[in-house]
């Protein structure tokens, strides 16, 4: 048995144990997103003085979310497909709906690429928010693996090119752009 199926079987045999745990694993992997894109538009306006590198900040947050999650996952989705874990057994039983049309496409995470991005992108200008960003990408990750429509390897594969890639568009940015 590979680590990715044994530290899959670790984090999803949690689940369908506790009604608790599972509406946690679900509010994670499928509506803590919602709070971070409210969150988003907060820091648009708030603080004031901060407005002008806040909507910078956000402006290429979104822009190396979008970034790795249509281009870069689009790439390596077209040359490779990864069945997700349920797709794969009958044992493995998802919490939450898939569209259909992405049962091949567990790997990478999307949403741990998209959040990941965010968060890197939002650390690199404000380190204090950036690690509640942070830990935030981490629970909807998690969460993905919990609820069982992702493999820990598609969490780590998402996490490494969502943080990458913000990386490389705010070193772009710094590069030609400079902020008062």
């Amino acid at each position: 048995m590979s680590l990715n199926q044994k530290v899959f079987d670790l984090i999803y045999g949690l689940s369908h144990h506790s009604a608790i745990l599972d509406w946690i694993g679900i509010f994670c992997a499928t509506y803590l997103q919602y709070i971070l894109g409210i969150v988003l538009l907060i820091l648009l306006f708030y603080p004031a003085r901060e407005k002008i590198t806040h909507r910078w900040m956000l402006g290429l947050s979104v822009l190396s979310a979008l970034v790795s999650r249509y281009v870069v996952k689009g790439l390596i989705v077209l040359a490779y497909k990864e069945p997700r874990p349920f797709v794969n057994s009958s044992t493995v039983h998802s919490l939450v709906t898939t569209l259909k049309s992405e049962d091949l496409q567990s790997f990478p995470s999307g949403h741990t690429l998209f959040f990941f991005a965010i968060a890197m992108m939002i650390y690199l200008f404000d380190r204090r928010l950036g690690k509640w960003f942070f830990a935030s990408a981490a629970l909807i990750a998690l969460a993905r693996v919990y609820v069982g429509v992702h493999w820990p390897i598609d969490i780590l594969a998402g996490a490494i090119i969502g943080t990458v890639t913000s990386w490389i568009i705010y070193a772009l940015f710094r590069r030609f752009i400079r902020l008062s």
